[in-house]
């Protein structure tokens, strides 16, 4: 039965998308590869952040300063031959600042005055939205519609932004005074929370080595815009099993307390759980990982993978949880114990097997 799985979707595949799947799990080595030249470990945190890229998703980084979260985004907006803008929010920023503002100028020639449109940061295919939680929700909002649509609305016009898009936000998780938390809405707009960790002695070791002395890099150009919106469309055409889809489904679906069959802790700790949304940055989020490990085929281990940083912002826990010290990242932990891979196979409904407990 697997085989023929895996026969099938490669039937689906043209022999040039198959060339295409495996020139990125090259280049997928070789963007690892530079950027290990300016960045030291952090492995885990590049794959995340090239599967959100290469399934049209926007990820949002965590983690306290001073772990080059900036600098590995500009560094690889370098290896992908991307445009890459940097916006620095914070509490005056406004909404103009981002999308653009119209100004009137006067023609040399005619002397006639018009509103010229100039375009602002966000018209870049790779944007650094630092620090989103210090500005106001106002301008939070200014990127929800370039980020949902990949447009922008100004002066009475809509404007098209090139292509591939990303926006790639940071966030400081240990000050909180004067900031404005991200409401849910906008969050479950990032495809990923991407949890940015202190580096091992021996990784914090090489940072203070390499960045102490002289340090210059040019890094090499791995793929390009043309290739990545080629490969976003491969990513989607990968076909993945129905149980694949039933096992996201069912890691989503029973992370609401509403629901009758979610497991007893997710009833005692969970307020909101995961939306439709989720299961669907799931299914991508797998399919992603697959293409990029050079496979034409989405297994259950491909959404696991994926599950922390496609969950963990979307599983809101209550006062209980905050109580007790329960964090979303061990709600899915416990989650992924309580729906095991065989029983998806198997039926099709949310029951969860007495095997679980709570």
């Amino acid at each position: 039965m697997g085989k023929r799985k895996k026969q099938s979707a490669k039937s689906q595949l043209s022999e040039k998308d198959l060339e295409a799947v495996q020139r990125l799990k090259e280049a997928h080595k070789k963007i690892r590869s530079e950027l290990s030249r300016v960045i030291v470990g952090q492995d885990k945190v590049i794959d995340e952040l090239l599967i959100s890229i290469f399934s049209r998703g926007h990820g949002l980084l965590v983690g306290v300063p001073g772990l080059a979260k900036t600098l590995m985004i500009h560094s690889l907006a370098d290896c992908l031959s991307l445009s890459f803008n940097r916006i620095q929010f914070t509490p005056d920023l406004m909404p103009a600042d981002i999308t653009g503002t119209e100004v009137i100028q006067e023609d040399p020639e005619t002397h006639e005055r018009r509103f010229k449109f100039l375009r602002g940061p966000i018209f870049a295919n790779v944007i650094l939205a630092d620090e989103i939680n210090r500005t106001p929700p106002k301008t939070q909002a200014a990127l929800l519609e370039a980020m949902q649509e990949h447009k922008v609305t100004a002066g009475g016009r809509r404007y098209t932004l090139s292509e591939p898009f990303f926006v790639l936000a940071t966030q400081n998780p240990i000050e909180q005074e004067g900031t404005y938390p991200l409401p849910e809405a906008q969050l479950d707009r990032f495809m990923f929370m991407i949890w940015v960790d202190y580096p091992s002695e021996e990784e914090e070791f090489e940072v203070v080595r390499t960045t102490t002395a002289r340090f210059d890099v040019d890094l090499e150009e791995a793929l390009n815009a043309e290739d990545i919106i080629r490969l976003q469309g491969i990513v989607r055409e990968v076909p993945v099993a129905d149980h694949v889809i039933r096992y996201a489904m069912r890691l989503a679906r029973l992370s609401r307390p509403t629901n009758p069959n979610a497991p007893q802790f997710v009833k005692d700790w969970v307020s909101w759980g995961a939306g439709p949304r989720a299961s669907q940055y799931l299914v991508l989020g797998g399919k992603a990982r697959a293409v990029l490990d050079g496979r034409y085929y989405v297994s259950c281990e491909d959404v696991r993978s994926v599950a922390h940083p496609v969950l963990r912002h979307r599983v809101i826990t209550n006062f209980n949880a905050e109580a007790e010290g329960v964090t979303p990242d061990g709600l899915v932990d416990r989650l992924m114990e309580a729906v095991p891979e065989k029983h998806t196979e198997s039926t099709a409904d949310d029951h969860v097997p007495e095997i679980s407990g709570s």
